[in-house]
């Protein structure tokens, strides 16, 4: 149980009555609701997963609540992070998220770090807080987080989701494992793809999300048994939770300092060996490939999306061979019978799944051009009937 100070904190009448249903639960009263009072907690990311988290431990009641994040709030996140609205497109979301948060209980002290997570500031921003809640989306900065978390002797309230499924647990809490038992390594850079790449399901953050707030007031309030040592896997297509067993692996190293996440996790490495696959591929730019279908020139344009992609627009002329079937070969044969000595060129959304896909064809003795920028770009110069997503 975390020890909290609550002799120095009192509630208004006003609080009161706001958290009047709260002070009727036994396992809160009086006492439980200073707790939250006093209960300082730092969110890692004001975007899926902080925004119904950070929604409901303002109306909690929580006292301190700590926003890092260095992005800006664009029209593609409404979709999921629901503590932005649309006016704040194009503003920081730590100030979208303190305002909303205030909003909801302005007894609340609001601290913006607006900033990205690094080695060099993560002790000294977590020392502050008694629980830290991971919301963060990529593999980095989430060793980074329970590294800091272990350091600093803080719970990790963690989180994550992709397209329909969700995880969350609670790391280093009472002598519990923390992330690394669960992930020694880091996957492969490039294996796992983003929400940006992958998609995900607008309501499955809030699931997740609400599920970290409430393991969060818990861990305030002492009471019940959180997710420490338990995994929750929930599946949103089958509505259906699963529940694994974690523990300590003794055989996990001790942490000692922080280090260079993105090093540990291969990024630089991976950054490398794409600019050299990248130099060896050929680009066309968008103004190019107008050029050549206002003049008829015989060419074959590909297309390597996914087909739903491919539903919500499309370069006119071009033919669907979707990348993972140029992967497993059976597109590489197709293109191969669709190109027979006409120029080849090949487009995604932005250019980087298509020089994957000519990486692949080359391979296979198929020359081809890169469309630099994929549809996007295409759609910012020429087509703006085609939505950018």
């Amino acid at each position: 149980m975390l020890n909290l100070d609550t002799s120095q904190v009192s509630l208004s009448r006003e609080e009161m009555e706001r958290f009047s249903r709260h002070l009727i639960l036994p396992e809160v009263g009086l006492e439980g609701q200073k707790r939250l009072k006093a209960g300082k907690v730092l969110c890692i990311g004001t975007g899926g997963l902080g925004s119904p988290l950070l929604l409901y431990l303002a109306a909690a009641g929580v006292g301190r609540i700590g926003l890092v994040d260095f992005d800006v709030v664009d029209v593609s996140n409404l979709q999921r992070q629901v503590i932005h609205g649309t006016s704040w497109v194009g503003k920081p979301k730590v100030e979208s998220a303190k305002n909303r948060i205030l909003e909801i209980n302005p007894y609340c002290q609001v601290d913006v770090h607006e900033t990205a997570l690094k080695s060099h500031n993560a002790l000294e921003l977590f020392a502050d807080y008694d629980v830290i809640v991971d919301g963060t989306d990529n593999f980095p900065t989430r060793y980074l987080v329970n590294d800091a978390c272990v350091l600093t002797g803080k719970p990790n309230v963690y989180g994550s989701i992709f397209r329909f499924e969700g995880q969350a647990t609670v790391f280093n809490y009472e002598d519990g494992p923390n992330y690394r038992d669960l992930y020694p390594e880091p996957p492969p850079p490039g294996l796992v793809p983003s929400c940006a790449e992958g998609g995900v399901l607008g309501i499955l953050p809030g699931i997740i999300g609400v599920i970290q707030a409430t393991e969060t007031v818990k861990i305030l309030l002492g009471v019940g048994n959180t997710l420490s040592g338990r995994l929750l896997l929930y599946d949103a297509l089958k509505m259906s939770f699963r529940e694994l067993k974690l523990r300590k692996n003794p055989a996990t190293p001790p942490i000692t300092e922080l280090i260079d996440y993105e090093q540990f996790c291969g990024i630089p490495q991976a950054q490398a060996a794409e600019q050299a696959n990248q130099s060896e591929i050929v680009e066309i730019t968008v103004a190019e490939l107008k050029a050549r279908i206002d003049a008829q020139k015989d060419f074959v344009l590909i297309d390597v999306r996914n087909p739903n992609e491919w539903e919500i627009g499309r370069i006119p002329g071009a033919q669907l061979i979707p990348l993972p079937q140029i992967e497993n070969g059976d597109g590489v044969e197709q293109v191969r019978q669709l190109v027979n000595g006409s120029e080849l060129i090949v487009h995604c959304k932005s250019g980087m799944r298509s020089a994957k896909a000519l990486g692949i064809l080359q391979a296979a003795g198929i020359q081809g051009k890169n469309l630099k920028g994929g549809i996007l770009a295409w759609a910012e110069a020429y087509d703006p009937s085609i939505p950018k997503y």
